[in-house]
């Protein structure tokens, strides 16, 4: 049962489909599900009714053997603001995809928002909506897209891409980041925020973030002894995190662990450090409560000189100034 503060709100109830079929990835299809199902708790209303549909209307299977019961099937179905397409192998099966890109097909006119988690992209691809237009996939399955599909311009170091009506995004928890992202242009930030923090998400991340993280990627090539140290350093910006201090954490000699570490990652402790600390800044810069000066302290810069020089530096431009674009 959810703990929550609802916050009333007068609005128009949206509906909302959620595309089931056989060989459907669960995670892609409950995350999203969960995320609008919170925010209609959060805004103390239905804002949001949210339906599964499939061709049969009955029960369809996921990847992992979880059965679904469908609450109508296509052609049953009401209309809808936005429908919203998980990935799964069943799509790439023409005796199940075909009804899907069908159904699409015949609601796009008529639907405001048509999204798309994972390889849901291919039935977007399949019905002939993205042609030309940007996506992003799971990275994993972004090469035999764009041999398949090659009209569509693919950026698969997005976690999610909105061109026009179209909203496609990487990989299962992508699609909760995405799904945060529609309600925040239905209902604004603060609610989205609500809701990330009502459904424990660690961080809402924006759009054009890297699908792999600097700490996940750390921790790919860490080798023993290296795995927890990219998590701490996250958690910690604002410590001491040079050479000494890292190499004593994991219990080796400075020289020793510098060795390693520019070894297995190609750059010095502190140029890693640097890059931490000014992709997270990065972020907090986006958040309304922040302004550069707190930025610069929550993550381990001495002044705000030093920031601003360091981020104009990797990114191109001003901190301030990227504030004030992107926050």
């Amino acid at each position: 049962m959810r703990s929550l503060w609802p916050v009333q709100h007068r609005v128009m109830t949206k509906r909302i489909a959620f595309v089931g079929y056989d060989n459907i990835t669960t995670l892609d299809l409950f995350g999203p599900l969960e995320v609008f199902a919170t925010a209609n708790d959060v805004l103390g209303s239905k804002v949001y009714q949210l339906s599964t549909v499939c061709a049969s209307g009955k029960v369809f299977h996921g990847e992992s053997g979880v059965r679904v019961a469908a609450d109508t099937a296509f052609r049953d179905a009401p209309a809808f603001d936005t429908i919203l397409v998980p990935g799964g192998a069943g799509l790439r099966d023409p005796r199940i995809g075909d009804a899907v890109v069908a159904f699409l097909k015949a609601r796009a006119r008529s639907t405001r928002r048509i999204v798309s988690v994972c390889t849901g992209l291919e039935a977007l691809a399949q019905a002939g909506f993205m042609n030309g237009r940007r996506a992003t996939t799971h990275w994993r399955f972004a090469a035999a897209i764009a041999r398949k599909f090659p009209q569509i311009k693919l950026d698969i170091d997005a976690i999610y891409v909105r061109d026009g009506k179209f909203y496609t995004s990487a990989g299962v928890t992508a699609g909760i980041d995405l799904a945060l992202a529609l309600v925040a242009e239905d209902h604004g930030e603060a609610i989205a925020l609500k809701v990330a923090r009502e459904l424990v998400v660690y961080l809402k991340r924006a759009g054009g973030q890297g699908q792999f993280s600097e700490p996940l990627q750390f921790q790919t090539r860490a080798g023993e002894g290296f795995a927890d140290l990219a998590q701490w350093m996250l958690r910690n910006l604002g410590k001491d995190l040079s050479a000494p201090a890292l190499a004593a954490r994991v219990h080796l000699g400075v020289r020793h662990f510098s060795r390693r570490f520019k070894a297995s990652f190609g750059l010095t402790p502190a140029a890693y450090v640097e890059r931490l600390r000014l992709d997270e800044a990065r972020k907090r810069l986006t958040m309304k409560r922040h302004n550069v000066k707190s930025v610069a302290a929550s993550v381990g810069y001495a002044s705000p000189d030093a920031f601003g020089r360091a981020f104009e530096r990797r990114f191109g431009i001003r901190p301030s100034h990227y504030e004030k674009q992107f926050g």
